[in-house]
């Protein structure tokens, strides 16, 4: 009852919506698909391998979310939503972690062991993320949506992406921005690639100029080569230019 009563205080800690312990314990089914995990799980646990799966799938049926009753979910697990989530046999979820409704824990291949990922404490997972293989999701680190992650991420990191990367937010490493306990935004987080697209962007912009730049100094000398021959100093578009006029 102890470990129920701290799962109900964390939907209440994590989701605004919720009123109180008694309507998160009879309405949420994150609740009911953890519920019926922890029961198919000792039965698992105990080599009752066909009863935990049917347990298990008669949760999915409820549900719409699939727990492997071989998986080890830690303390205070939170499913916001929790449609479509998929957690695989061998997966691995430490304590106060918190996952969004079409997240998928998955294994790659056909091998045999461990072969689904582990989380951390304090692991953020936003909806539709999808994290393939069995590496460590470090603590506290913050999956955004929509990311598909294939390796190893760093504690205190946030992942953002296909295939997902290392970002910082707001300039500040993670471990000083957010606290994942508490903080479920998922929106204020830098893309890595807009971030380059925009560093090239800006940089074409600037050659640009400098190419207009050269053609107002020295109007009658014609650019025969690519733009890039001619992003030369004064001096070389002179040399250029008084050549032309000796010819």
């Amino acid at each position: 009852m102890t470990r129920l009563g701290e799962m109900l205080g964390a939907y209440q800690k994590r989701d605004p919506a919720a009123r109180s312990k008694l309507e998160i314990f009879l309405l949420y089914p994150g609740v009911n698909a953890t519920i019926h995990y922890r029961v198919a799980h000792w039965f698992y646990k105990h080599g009752f391998k066909f009863i935990a799966r049917v347990i298990s799938q008669w949760a999915r049926f409820l549900t719409g979310i699939e727990i492997h009753p071989g998986a080890t979910i830690g303390k205070r697990f939170v499913i916001d939503h929790g449609m479509g989530i998929v957690i695989g046999e061998t997966a691995e979820i430490g304590d106060d972690c918190l996952i969004y409704h079409g997240v998928t824990l998955g294994g790659t291949g056909k091998d045999k062991g461990k072969r689904h990922p582990t989380l951390g404490n304090n692991v953020l997972v936003g909806n539709g993320a999808r994290i393939l293989g069995p590496f460590t999701v470090g603590d506290n680190a913050r999956v955004a949506s929509g990311s598909v992650v294939l390796s190893a991420v760093p504690p205190n990191s946030t992942v953002v992406g296909v295939p997902a990367q290392v970002v910082k937010i707001n300039g500040k490493p993670v471990e000083n921005a957010y606290d994942c306990t508490d903080s479920v935004d998922q929106v204020h987080i830098s893309d890595p690639v807009e971030d380059e697209i925009g560093v090239l962007t800006a940089r074409i912009r600037e050659l640009e100029a400098d190419l207009a730049a050269c053609r107002r100094r020295h109007p009658d000398h014609v650019l025969h080569r690519r733009d890039a021959d001619f992003c030369r100093c004064d001096e070389d578009a002179a040399e250029h230019t008084e050549e032309r006029t000796k010819e």
